[in-house]
């Protein structure tokens, strides 16, 4: 757990936040994903990845949805960055003033 006053963001896939929940069952979760699997696939094959990674890559995201759910992870739809990240701001702010009154 962080020092009291201060957030700790950490950039994980889905087994380093099950270990954060085991370790804090009260961590905030985000859980960002693409709008749908086809804009998934478009963006990977816009920065040039093969085909066969892109269907590699559909199936793990359909792993890890179904993990970051089970977590209880607040999932953000990365459709416009600015909204998405407005989203994430607005989720940690809720977290720190639920902390307060906690």
């Amino acid at each position: 757990m962080p020092p009291p006053g201060f957030d700790v963001l950490l950039e994980i896939d889905v087994q380093g936040a099950r270990q954060v929940r085991e370790r804090d069952v009260d961590a905030l979760l985000v859980f960002v994903t693409a709008p749908s699997p086809d804009e998934q696939a478009a963006r990977l094959r816009h920065r040039g990845d093969t085909d066969a990674h892109v269907q590699r890559r559909l199936e793990e995201a359909r792993r890890e949805n179904a993990a970051a759910e089970q977590l209880g992870a607040v999932t953000v739809v990365n459709d416009q960055l600015d909204r998405a990240v407005d989203e994430i701001l607005s989720l940690i702010n809720r977290a720190r003033a639920e902390q307060r009154r906690g």
